[in-house]
């Protein structure tokens, strides 16, 4: 199973996602002469019901949904879909709604990434 690994920079903000992580020792992704830090799914002090994507399965798709306010301050920047055969993402702006369709696939995870509270993440069953 591939899974969404997105790392930040604690000092900037600025956000990446790793296609392929480094395995040597004390080395990695760095800005602002920093390590990135990678983000744990799930692991914010945000709520979870605000954050965890949502879905229902219509059909061969599943409509996703992150029932989270979307202002400029605080709002739900993508949310993605990620397993062997699919990465796919669906990016958002302040004043959207943050839903977005992708391929029904079982045992795929779902993800959703807030502004302010990292990523979050659940499987499709």
């Amino acid at each position: 199973m591939r899974k969404l690994i997105v790392k930040r920079c604690l000092k900037c903000g600025a956000t990446v996602e790793i296609l392929k992580d480094c395995k040597c020792k004390n080395c990695g992704i760095q800005c602002c002469n920093q390590s990135m830090v990678e983000l744990k799914p799930n692991t914010s002090d945000g709520a979870a019901e605000k954050h965890l994507p949502v879905y229902e399965v219509v059909g061969e798709y599943v409509v996703v949904t992150v029932p989270h306010v979307m202002t400029e301050e605080h709002y739900i920047e993508y949310v993605a879909i990620s397993c062997d055969k699919v990465s796919a993402k669906k990016f958002f702006k302040p004043g959207d709604v943050a839903k977005a369709i992708f391929p029904y696939i079982k045992g795929s995870k779902l993800y959703s990434h807030c502004n302010k509270h990292g990523i979050w993440s659940i499987d499709v069953k």
